[in-house]
């Protein structure tokens, strides 16, 4: 049986390790900024987002449930890289970052890796109400940065209107308010011109 001496040293190790997603370089600049973000700082940016708009959920969630999701949410993208989430589909790229997320996680005590690695697929799956929203919320600062920064990763990525609308319409699965003012938000830039349809 691990002592605690031990169980401390895996979670040193593990927090050692996590330091390498602030070197993860994402699509997107944070608003006002001309540099990218990382994907430590989108991490810290959606926990806050969902906890400011935890309210507007669908249904009840338990919202430190959710801000555990959103933490390791994307933690596999230290062994897979950053892949906008217009392209993020494949089963390729699922299999990296499930073997980064289980290769992360395995650093951890044998309990808090079950615990963790148990949440992140709950994520993934999207089914219940903490991780639907928690997916919803994961789509709000990517869009917030293009719809403040002249729309420069839709273009840079050549994403079109109907991608857009396609991939965050998944917001209503968590928060069906969010959704109907995000929408209208991109509706109102293809109108101003940052987004062609």
């Amino acid at each position: 049986m691990p002592t605690e001496l031990q169980n401390i040293e895996q979670i040193l190790k593990f927090t050692i390790e996590i330091e390498r997603l602030k070197n993860i370089t994402r699509k997107t600049r944070p608003v006002g900024l001309d540099r990218y973000e990382n994907s430590a700082e989108h991490s810290w940016h959606v926990c806050l987002s969902a906890l400011m708009l935890k309210e507007y959920a669908n249904e009840d969630i338990n919202i430190d449930r959710v801000i555990k999701m959103l933490l390791i949410h994307d933690l596999g993208e230290i062994d897979a890289g950053d892949t906008i989430v217009y392209n993020a589909e494949s089963e390729e790229i699922k299999r990296k970052e499930a073997e980064g997320v289980e290769r992360v996680l395995k650093l951890l005590p044998e309990q808090e890796c079950e615990r963790y690695t148990k949440l992140w697929h709950e994520f993934e799956s999207s089914e219940t109400a903490d991780a639907k929203f928690a997916k919803a919320i994961d789509r709000i600062p990517p869009l917030l940065h293009n719809l403040h920064g002249e729309g420069h990763s839709w273009r840079d990525n050549k994403i079109t209107a109907e991608n857009i609308f396609s991939v965050n319409s998944r917001i209503a699965n968590g928060s069906e308010v969010l959704w109907k003012i995000m929408k209208a938000k991109i509706e109102n830039a293809i109108e101003d011109g940052i987004l062609e349809e």
